[in-house]
């Protein structure tokens, strides 16, 4: 009798533990737009050795002990940025958020959260961040931010208020709020002070207001932009603009891609398709965007845009 209550019991032990639902992965990041889970991504091994190594110099930074509170927000900031370097998104909220919590008039960490929050396709929250960052900053002199990944000339391209309103208004966007993301990139053009800046805020701008059928508006948007301006990092959106601008043919855009795999060659493909679909060829536009998703690199801003659209386009049939 005892040997038959004792199988009883292991067997509804089992049964039991079958029933619960298995935790979820820990290195699933968000859903995309489409319904996919999102993993996060992949690093060849000698950048992961790299990326870590710099985390963890950030968190020997942050953990010690004869820190003012100025250059323990500061520490704070760079601990975020690096964990997000290495697609643990997650992680890199939450550590912002202690920062909203300990330093709530530094406008930096809702910055940086909302950023993020557009990784993990939260954008509400990540307007309710930008938004809030932008209420911070009123009034208060610009500061360059410094880059995390120098470009080629390790030369910042960008303020904190030009990040600010930038990512504000590509929530905005994404949301297909295009009346709000041309507020929000009116504010960043009127603070565009060099050529990368100029040609990143320019191409949001048009195609805002192209959204938005304002042509004759995104055609003022292209007058400064020309093939000989000096431009850092920013390359991607200078080439879409020229295209815009008849300057170059599409075909010459679409053989400048690369693997695919860079954040640059995901915004060129998504400017392309964007630029199909403002011109009427949903066929086009659809086969980059659906290409673009495909390849995988869904952290980009690019692939973000590309999903945006294709889950309008299903969700209006």
């Amino acid at each position: 009798m005892r040997s038959t209550l004792t199988a009883l019991v292991a067997l509804s032990a089992t049964l039991l533990a079958c029933a619960q639902p298995a935790p979820p992965p820990t290195d699933v990041e968000a859903i995309s737009f489409l319904g996919d889970t999102l993993r996060r991504p992949a690093l060849p091994d000698d950048v992961r050795a790299r990326y870590q190594a710099a985390l963890d110099t950030a968190l020997s930074e942050y953990s010690r002990q004869d820190l003012t509170p100025e250059q323990a927000a500061d520490a704070l900031i760079w601990l975020g940025r690096r964990t997000a370097y290495l697609g643990r998104y997650r992680e890199a909220i939450d550590i912002f958020s202690e920062g909203v919590s300990r330093f709530p008039d530094d406008a930096r960490f809702l910055r940086h959260r909302g950023h993020r929050y557009i990784t993990v396709r939260e954008l509400d929250n990540a307007i309710t961040d930008l938004a809030n960052a932008a209420h911070l900053i009123n009034g208060r002199p610009d500061e360059i931010e410094p880059d995390g990944l120098p470009n080629a000339r390790n030369t910042p391209t960008s303020t904190l208020h030009s990040n600010i309103w930038y990512h504000l208004g590509l929530a905005h966007y994404l949301k297909g709020g295009f009346e709000q993301a041309l507020g929000a990139y009116q504010q960043e053009a009127a603070i565009a002070d060099n050529p990368d800046m100029l040609v990143a805020t320019s191409w949001w701008r048009y195609l805002t207001l192209r959204r938005l059928g304002r042509d004759a508006e995104a055609e003022q948007v292209l007058e400064p932009i020309s093939d000989s301006m000096d431009i850092i990092e920013n390359q991607s959106y200078h080439k879409l603009l020229l295209l815009a601008k008849g300057v170059i043919p599409a075909d010459s855009v679409l053989a400048s891609l690369g693997s695919g795999d860079a954040p640059a060659d995901a915004a060129v493909q998504y400017g392309l398709g964007a630029w199909y679909l403002l011109g009427g060829n949903e066929e086009r536009a659809d086969s980059l965007f659906r290409d673009l998703v495909a390849r995988g690199n869904w952290a980009a801003f690019g692939v973000i845009a590309a999903e945006a659209e294709l889950r309008g386009r299903e969700q209006s049939r």
